[in-house]
């Protein structure tokens, strides 16, 4: 496996709308191969999500996982390892989170970003299996961002006001306590 370069923000390609795979396209050794390699370079990161045009292939493929004890999210659940093909998000009721995001693609950087709770999620899991499920609580909004990527947009774009933006040291400082125990309401609620 191949740790990727992940993109940072100003670089075109965070702007550019992903196209979709065929089955054919997303079964491919070649495709495969990408899809350990953007597992391997968000772990390696220390991610909870990465999407495959953050890495300089415009396909609408991310991958999600929060492992227990990640340094840059201490205060999440884990998440299981999730990878989402052609995916497509339909938000359940008009709950929502203010979730105080991060980015590989910006990094030092932090701000409030509201996002819907609840999702249906639909599209094809790493073998062109059909995904339908629903998702609650941080996952659906880890969701949320890495779908953002795939139509061009990166989680500043959705900051409604910029005095929330933190570096990560002044969010460990001045943040984080809150935001842990909103994050730790939201869990109790949803469980993820």
């Amino acid at each position: 496996m191949t740790i990727l370069k992940i993109a940072q923000l100003g670089h075109p390609i965070l702007r550019e709308q992903a196209r979709e795979l065929t089955r054919d396209e997303l079964l491919s050794a070649e495709t495969q191969d990408f899809i350990d390699d953007l597992i391997e370079t968000m772990r390696d990161a220390d991610g909870a999500g990465l999407a495959a045009i953050q890495v300089y292939r415009p396909l609408r493929i991310f991958a999600i996982e929060v492992r227990p004890n990640n340094p840059r999210y201490p205060y999440r659940p884990p998440i299981p390892l999730t990878v989402l093909v052609n995916p497509r998000l339909e938000p359940i009721g008009t709950d929502m989170f203010d979730n105080y995001e991060g980015c590989l693609s910006v990094p030092n950087l932090r701000g409030v970003v509201a996002r819907h709770v609840s999702l249906r999620v639909r599209g094809w899991d790493r073998l062109g299996a059909e995904v339908d499920e629903p998702a609650h609580g941080l996952r659906a909004c880890t969701y949320q961002h890495e779908n953002d990527h795939l139509d061009g947009k990166v989680f500043v774009d959705r900051v409604r006001d910029v005095t929330t933006l933190a570096t990560w040291t002044e969010f460990d400082r001045h943040h984080r306590a809150a935001f842990a125990e909103r994050a730790r309401a939201l869990v109790e609620r949803f469980g993820s």
